[in-house]
């Protein structure tokens, strides 16, 4: 459907062109966003009628240095002259992957020294979880209740809500369930165990954050057992919560760490990262025991070495600390009301506590009228989680809780 000879847009115009995208595309749930996206900048989302939107989302996390940042752009277009796929990951030396992976590793700390590119955070979970059972000889894996990590058939085998680990049964055997914050029930890591999969902070449980002493009490437990310790940092990384990873937020160094999401610049990457002499069984019995053809796309690494840089050179991790502080308090100011629990943080990683499903819903959809991206978590619909990108001003914050505020006010009272 063609726009008129005024260049205004048709009516129905924008109902035409949801219908198709409910028709083309393979359905995730029966009431997707359908905000029909123009373009995007920074903190904003403008749609197709040129109606803009403060995103609190950030693509899920994707977008710490916000949308369409000129210098990630740039590092994208210089790449993209240069050369796009040229042979699978790992055989030829791609320069934008050796520098973003030196880069990344000289910021980790010992022993982590080697890494492997992927195409996504489930990727690199599925990599893990092959990783510390060859490397361990062993075979039974321990997650947590709550967790979340990711969609393929291992990452669903160790995802932490059994909603989603049902319909498709039977998945991996073996594996075994802790409760998140509960150092009793961490006797289930024995010397049975090849891994324990983990996230600092369960973002789709809600915004849970650790209990002093809780991680390092599990690194504690797998040292003791010899099970490897998995770090899911997919959404905890780049400086989400206040340090570039959260890692050194609670001062635990993991065996194995995850990364993905604002990874990739605003495009698909995904790594696992470990000791060398770990990785270093995937390259024999046999060789190319795990491969992949697009990990580490020359593009996604251009555009991760910018973002990394800007979140470095721009001290987003601190930003994110110093917003989300400001961006707490003013939620504990305005949305003081019955209907909303508990506000937990971790530094611009959010969850709103209500106190039924029915409210969340309700205040979302309000949200969204708004013209404010948000929603609740995948593993908790009785918490609303924000996770804006890490370049939001105080005043796009001051803004986004005003309309919060008249949101809670339309449908609570």
């Amino acid at each position: 459907m063609a726009p008129n000879r005024s260049g205004l847009k048709p009516p129905g115009a924008d109902d035409w062109v949801r219908e198709r995208f409910r028709r083309a595309l393979t359905p995730t749930s029966g009431s997707p966003m359908g905000i029909i996206v123009g373009e995007a900048r920074g903190c904003t989302v403008r749609d197709t009628d040129g109606v803009e939107h403060i995103d609190l989302l950030a693509g899920i996390g994707v977008a710490a240095t916000g949308h369409g940042d000129p210098r990630i752009l740039a590092a994208i277009d210089e790449q993209m002259q240069r050369h796009l796929h040229v042979m699978v990951y790992g055989e030829f030396v791609q320069e934008t992957q050796l520098l973003l992976a030196e880069r990344l590793l000289s910021l980790l700390p010992e022993p982590l020294s080697s890494l492997y590119f992927t195409n996504s955070g489930t990727e690199a979970v599925e990599g893990a979880l092959k990783l510390v059972r060859k490397a361990t000889g062993r075979t039974r894996l321990v997650s947590f209740h709550g967790g979340f990590h990711g969609d393929t058939l291992g990452s669903v085998s160790v995802g932490g809500n059994p909603l989603y680990r049902h319909p498709f049964m039977p998945l991996l055997p073996d594996v075994v369930f802790a409760r998140f914050n509960d150092t009793a029930s961490l006797d289930v890591i024995d010397t049975s165990v090849a891994g324990v999969i983990v996230e600092p902070v369960q973002a789709e449980a809600g915004v849970v954050l650790p209990d002093d002493g809780f991680l390092q009490e599990l690194r504690e437990r797998c040292t003791r057992v010899g099970a490897l310790l998995i770090f899911d940092e997919v959404i905890t990384g780049f400086g989400r919560t206040g340090s570039l990873f959260a890692l050194q937020r609670y001062g635990v160094v993991p065996d194995v760490l995850v990364l993905a999401k604002a990874l990739g610049g605003g495009l698909p990457l995904g790594a696992f990262v470990s000791p060398r002499n770990t990785a270093g069984v995937f390259s024999e019995n046999p060789p190319l025991g795990h491969v992949t053809t697009f990990g580490g796309h020359p593009l996604s690494c251009a555009a991760g070495l910018a973002s990394l840089e800007i979140i470095l050179e721009d001290g987003l991790a601190e930003a994110a600390e110093t917003t989300g502080a400001h961006l707490e308090s003013l939620l504990r100011a305005r949305l003081a009301h019955d209907s909303v629990r508990e506000i937990r943080r971790a530094g611009l990683l959010i969850g709103i506590q209500m106190d039924t499903a029915t409210h969340v819903a309700a205040f979302s959809e309000e949200c969204r009228r708004e013209r404010l991206i948000l929603g609740w978590t995948l593993h908790d619909d009785t918490v609303v989680r924000l996770a804006p990108p890490l370049v939001i001003t105080e005043v796009e914050v001051d803004e986004a809780v005003g309309r919060m505020h008249r949101a809670l006010e339309k449908t609570v009272g």
